[in-house]
């Protein structure tokens, strides 16, 4: 399958010097021709994980994950030369960000990484993947940033896993100010804010294959590095950290070859013998039985995928009332929101629908339960579990609905600690792995042969595919939609640490599939932030605005209104 690939624009010009650094441009002439010096490459194969993510998104990027953070900062911590060297930094610390994809077949997929020979070849590399804008207004930028990455042509691809852009408006002062003194210690030390330096609004956007990576790689890697912007070291003391990234990482490589993050396959404990594979196997199929779902939004056959994501904030002040009533109701705010989601549907469900349960299917953070990596610091790596809440459809009738609403938070508190803490977690991750590996290769298989001409479907299932012996019988397990609770991102940003860069909003999300559907929720700057990043193409309208807007309204009415 081809892979689409529109080149991006050169960074553009501003009146504040973000144009093309001299610096990089003299990085440029000295590294000349040293790139026919590059050493041998270092390559792992994707692991089935990895594999169910980039297969289905060789063309339009499906997965593809964003982060967006909107913030405020000083002009001097924003300038094109100190943010290269900390992306330079931070690229040299995390190899898959700067590595690209070798596809021989479907088993054989692989990582590629190839060193810099330099510090100076690092940095205009890493030049390479950012991009500078400076349009739009205040308020606008965020939305087109977003709506771009989601529905124009792919920024990435096999040769660009990870891309930066940072934005902001132009300035409209014909006459700024200039720059204040610095107050600094003897050895250079910025010690505080510059006494009347110019503060501006910007829009940080990082783009990432989600084969590289997750949710919690993403968050470590924008406090990472708003941490290294922010600290208090000058632009010629950060440009010295890139040289001694690359001198203690890359002058001398590793002699045993271990340097890209092993897969989340080769993280998990093998099976000590075949009878604990076989209970894993026996286990994960009785586990898929219960897995009972028979509720979807209704959807339309438009070809055309358009995603967009409706977000809300709740203030600081309502925000704190939301968790302390979760807190009494001894449920966190996530398993509160896999119940109002329940609610909503089971309010707007048609009486006929309500015989099989509402199923929400999410994702789990299981990096504390994989084995050690001492060889590799990085966590620019996958390592997700999946699991399903399952609740009734329908609200019993003369039942007081608020009961009802605690009493399905407290079920979904269970069903998320029982999946988090069994004993088998591991065993399931990996069964579930395998199986979405396999069908990840067969759909793939699909696709190429669609796009050559040669599809001959409709065709039997394939052998590997086809349901186990018993499994003839296997119940509906169609989700209604995906929820991705983050928890409290304020634990993951350290603002103290990077005090003179406010960062104020965050969306994130990726690339969806048609007719995909994916709500988050999460705490950051204090504020409790939910999202819904949905193909409007893909759904009939009406339904998915109500529960939209009724999702919002339940919030207010449970976490906020007295019993």
């Amino acid at each position: 399958m081809s892979t689409s690939h529109a080149p991006l624009p050169s960074p553009s010009p501003s009146d504040s010097g973000d144009e093309q650094s001299p610096l990089l441009s003299q990085l440029e002439l000295n590294i000349s021709d040293k790139r026919a010096d590059i050493s041998a490459p270092y390559e792992r194969k994707l692991g089935d994980s990895e594999l169910s993510y980039y297969l289905p998104g060789r063309a339009t990027g499906v997965n593809d994950m964003y982060l967006h953070l909107g913030l405020t900062a000083p002009e001097r911590l924003m300038h094109h030369d100190r943010v290269l060297s900390v992306w330079t930094i931070l690229r040299l610390r995390h190899p898959l960000l700067a590595s690209h994809v070798v596809m021989d077949d479907y088993e054989n997929v692989r990582f590629v990484y190839i060193p810099t020979v330099s510090s100076c070849d690092a940095k205009i590399r890493s030049a390479e993947q950012l991009r500078w804008e400076c349009k739009g207004k205040d308020g606008e930028i965020c939305v087109e940033l977003i709506d771009d990455y989601l529905n124009g042509p792919r920024t990435l691809s096999n040769s660009r896993l990870s891309f930066l852009v940072i934005s902001r408006t132009p300035n409209v002062d014909p006459y700024p100010s200039p720059p204040g003194t610095p107050q600094s210690d003897a050895s250079g030390h910025f010690l505080g804010p510059w006494e009347g330096e110019r503060v501006r609004s910007y829009e940080w956007l990082m783009c990432a294959a989600h084969f590289i990576g997750d949710g919690i790689a993403l968050h470590n890697f924008a406090n990472d590095f708003f941490t290294l912007l922010g600290a208090p070291l000058s632009d010629h003391e950060l440009h010295d950290l890139v040289v001694y990234e690359w001198e203690t990482r890359w002058r001398t490589p590793p002699s045993d070859g271990v340097l890209l993050p092993p897969s989340f396959e080769e993280s998990i404990p093998s099976p000590k013998s075949r009878m604990q594979d076989v209970v894993g196997h026996i286990d994960f199929q009785a586990l898929l039985q219960k897995q009972i779902g028979g509720h979807s939004f209704p959807r339309c056959a438009n070809p055309v995928r358009h995603t967009i994501v409706p977000t809300l904030s709740f203030d600081e002040g309502t925000t704190k009332a939301m968790l302390n009533k979760c807190k009494a109701e001894n449920v966190s705010i996530a398993a509160a929101v896999f119940a109002i989601c329940n609610i909503v549907w089971a309010r707007m469900s048609l009486r006929d629908r309500q015989t099989l349960p509402t199923m929400v299917y999410a994702a789990m953070n299981i990096r504390p339960s994989l084995m050690p990596r001492p060889k590799n610091d990085s966590y620019w790596f996958l390592a997700v579990g999946y699991f399903n809440v399952v609740l009734p459809s329908f609200i019993p009738s003369g039942c007081d609905t608020r009961r009802t609403f605690w009493h399905r938070a407290r079920s979904a508190k269970t069903q998320i600690i029982r999946a988090a803490t069994t004993p088998m977690l591991l065993s399931r991750c990996r069964e579930m792995s395998i199986k979405r590996g396999r069908l990840s290769r067969a759909f793939a298989h699909e696709d190429d042969e669609k796009e050559n001409g040669a599809w001959v479907g409709p065709r039997t299932q394939p052998k590997a595919l086809a349901p186990d012996a018993g499994a003839a019988s296997q119940s509906p397990s169609t989700a209604l939609l995906g929820l991705s609770m983050l928890g409290n991102l304020d634990a993951v940003y350290k603002h103290a640490t990077f005090a003179d860069i406010k960062l104020q909003t965050l969306t994130t999300g990726s690339r969806q599939r048609h007719g995909g559907m994916l709500l988050f929720g999460y705490t950051f700057a204090g504020k409790l932030w939910v999202s819904l990043g949905y193909d409007e193409n893909g759904f009939e309208p009406k339904p998915v605005r109500l529960f939209w807007d009724n999702m919002i309204s339940a919030m207010h009415e449970f976490l906020l209104e007295s019993s």
